[in-house]
């Protein structure tokens, strides 16, 4: 053995040693917060306990009193054992609701209460009816009179069971009222790295069942996202400027759409289309980016909260970028509502709400870590960073507090993407250019490391697009990503190898994405032969 030999396994040693004790020093931390956690938790159960006794107590002096009211007896852990519908007051929604406070409001679902979600607040004095933990307990969209779109909320368990219509005036509710603030949800964190190339065999999606419905677009789609706050709705953009608002419905083992209202989002100067789009964690809104070039807009807010009367499309004051196409726009996933837009002239810009929603303030976090154009952005949940991707073949991971930043990698090919894990909060995927190794795994916690590459071989060319995103199955266990043949890919990050899972063709054309339902067994695709792919899972 040489010398360099001998140097380089050296190397290699200390870079293992280095990363196992970052590892041990992480699952330290995480396991002296879990006891933390258990101990928090005991002592709410305690609480919660005498909060349902006492809610108990009301009840009981209210049926004294002689109230007609439905008859329902709770065991000692809350469970409704006998009920006797006898009219639908207040009361009995109170019912409905204290057993059913799980239900996140997909209209078929009922999840148990688990700590970390909102808890109930008891009321001073007898209140008849309590809030949802989640203020939705079954959304749609309506269209009034105007053809214009609103989001509407039913409590299936009152009128409508009656066979009552509720009033119009009722129906209309707006996703987020003015001057409140969301109730932040902090997701679990998930280890899924351990997981990740441990299975010599793929586990594959049962992905059979298809309907293909058109897009109502006149030219190429360009983007697809899914409501955060309500699971029957998405958007999709496209060239012709056009932002469309579908309504998912799923009958038996057929899924459908409907398209519920068209908004004209084009610039205001140059009439450019978005470049991409997301919505607001609120779900009331829609936001798009556009370009830096001839000083025309560059953030677009379509308030789908908004009738015809008002003006439903309002364009920002502040253009950061100075010049370029904007490539990206993205949500942070903390507690304080922000946004981070990354664009052709190397720049990031975090911009933060002012007034609730009315206007918002841009700070470009740099200009000068990417030596070409940034093509996407994302956030980390676990601590406030932004991760930024380039053109230049750099991930940069930029410390928001310390105003540095605290991630630096560089890798042999463009970069055109960036898209952390939903369950494990080190875990990212960053899309490259490189045929067959487009997609590559990172740990935010070690440096110059990549966990794991795979990709696919093109048929139709070799060029690799910007355009063809991925999305994260909600359990983190799966990517899927389009590509410019007609089908999209999965892949199961289990799974030893770098080729996909499983291909399904799904179109005529090539496959912009194909976007995982929230919680629906379903995987939503678009294509430039200007359809919209519902694949039913099985």
């Amino acid at each position: 053995m040489t010398s360099n030999d001998s140097g380089d396994e050296k190397t290699d040693r200390e870079e293992q040693e280095e990363a196992l004790i970052a590892l041990i020093e992480h699952r330290t931390k995480e396991v002296a917060h879990l006891r933390t956690r258990l101990t928090y938790y005991q002592s709410e159960l305690a609480e919660s306990e005498k909060r349902l006794e006492e809610t108990q107590r009301k009840l009981a002096r209210l049926k004294s009193r002689g109230n007609p009211v439905s008859s329902t007896k709770f065991s000692q852990n809350g469970v409704k054992v006998k009920e006797e519908r006898r009219s639908c007051s207040p009361v009995k929604t109170c019912q409905h609701l204290l057993s059913n406070h799980g239900d996140k409001g997909n209209g078929n679902s009922s999840k148990s209460y688990t700590p970390d979600q909102p808890r109930i607040k008891s009321e001073s004095r007898p209140q008849l009816v309590i809030p949802s933990v989640y203020p939705k307990s079954s959304e749609r969209i309506k269209l009034d009179e105007n053809g214009s779109t609103s989001v509407s909320t039913y409590n299936k368990g009152s009128a409508k069971e009656k066979g009552n219509r509720i009033p119009p005036e009722k129906e209309v509710v707006e996703t987020q009222s003015r001057g409140t603030k969301r109730k932040f949800e902090q997701q679990e964190h998930k280890d899924i790295i351990q997981m990740v190339c441990t299975s010599s065999s793929p586990r594959t999606v049962n992905c059979q069942m298809s309907n293909h419905i058109p897009s109502q677009h006149k030219r190429k789609l360009r983007s697809l996202a899914l409501c955060p706050t309500n699971d029957q709705l998405f958007v999709t953009s496209a060239l012709d400027g056009l932002v469309n608002l579908w309504e998912i419905h799923a009958r038996g083992d057929r899924t459908s759409a409907s398209h519920l209202s068209t908004a004209d989002c084009a610039s205001s100067k140059q009439r450019r289309w978005p470049e991409d789009i997301t919505w607001h964690p609120h779900g009331g809104s829609v936001f798009a980016v556009y370009s830096a070039d001839g000083g025309d807009s560059q953030i677009a807010v379509l308030n789908l909260n908004k009738g015809k009367e008002k003006k439903r499309v309002t364009f920002l004051e502040d253009k950061p970028h100075v010049k370029g196409i904007i490539n990206n726009i993205a949500f942070m996933p903390w507690e304080d509502v922000g946004f981070v837009t990354g664009g052709s002239d190397h720049a990031v810009v975090h911009w933060t709400e002012k007034h609730e929603g009315d206007s918002w303030k841009p700070k470009v976090l740099h200009r000068s870590m990417h030596s070409s154009a940034v093509m996407g952005v994302a956030g980390m949940p676990q601590k406030q960073m932004v991760v930024s991707v380039g053109a230049d073949k750099r991930i940069i991971g930029f410390d928001l507090q310390t105003g540095r930043a605290d991630y630096k990698h560089q890798i042999e090919s463009k970069c055109m993407s960036v898209l952390p894990n939903p369950c494990d909060f080190n875990l990212f995927m960053v899309q490259t250019s490189t045929p067959q190794r487009q997609l590559r795994l990172f740990d935010i916690r070690l440096r110059r490391t990549e966990i794991h590459e795979f990709g696919w071989k093109q048929e139709s060319s070799e060029s690799q697009s910007a355009l063809i995103n991925q999305a994260w199955s909600p359990d983190g266990l799966y990517l899927t990503s389009g590509s410019a043949d007609p089908m999209f890919h999965i892949f199961d990050i289990r799974f030893n190898a770098n080729k996909p899972s499983q291909s399904i063709k799904a179109h005529q054309k090539r496959v912009f994405k194909a976007a995982w339902h929230h919680s629906l067994p379903l995987l939503i695709s678009i294509s430039s032969d200007l359809n919209i792919g519902l694949h039913k899972i099985t």
